[in-house]
């Protein structure tokens, strides 16, 4: 089709349409929810204002931050990420957060570990790469919506190479 072809095209598909009043339009305005999809399930949530990061309580009592940093919060859920790259890591901790959120688990562990030492590097390079971005991943608009507080658990859990995340409780 030439140019003039297709713009006859044009304005015979579009010769019906009328521009609506601007005092007809309809704007439906929801505060304070949004959607997170996971394949067909969607998931209402009220948006939360806190400034989720390492140790975070703002949204947390006391006595459950303290039953938490205790890790008396049995893992219900973990997610080794040793051998990922960052391109296959990221959907992994997106699906796997939503996924406990939507099956109710409360307390979930990530592994990232702690970043592997190559002979010919330099040792003030940095290493652990999943180890920096996955928090950076969880402060997202759509993750921290789901969390309540994660930390560095204890050796026994896999200290600094791993993070132990507590979930905001699903009442849906």
């Amino acid at each position: 089709m030439t140019d003039s072809e297709d713009e006859k095209f044009w304005f015979e598909i579009v010769k019906d349409v009328v521009k609506t009043p601007s005092s007809n339009v309809v704007c439906e305005v929801k505060k304070k929810k949004i959607n997170i999809r996971k394949s067909e399930q969607t998931v209402p949530l009220t948006i939360y204002e806190h400034n989720l990061s390492l140790g975070t309580t703002s949204d947390i009592d006391a006595n459950t931050f303290k039953r938490f940093k205790r890790e008396e919060y049995g893992v219900e859920a973990k997610l080794d990420l040793h051998g990922f790259t960052e391109d296959r890591a990221y959907p992994a901790v997106f699906n796997f957060i939503t996924s406990s959120y939507l099956a109710k688990k409360r307390c979930v562990l990530i592994i990232t570990g702690k970043g592997s030492f190559h002979e010919n590097e330099d040792v003030f390079v940095p290493k652990g790469v999943l180890k920096d971005r996955v928090p950076q991943w969880l402060k997202t608009d759509e993750l921290k919506q789901l969390i309540l507080t994660y930390i560095h658990p204890s050796e026994k859990l896999g200290g600094s190479g791993s993070l132990y995340i507590l979930l905001r409780r699903n009442r849906s």
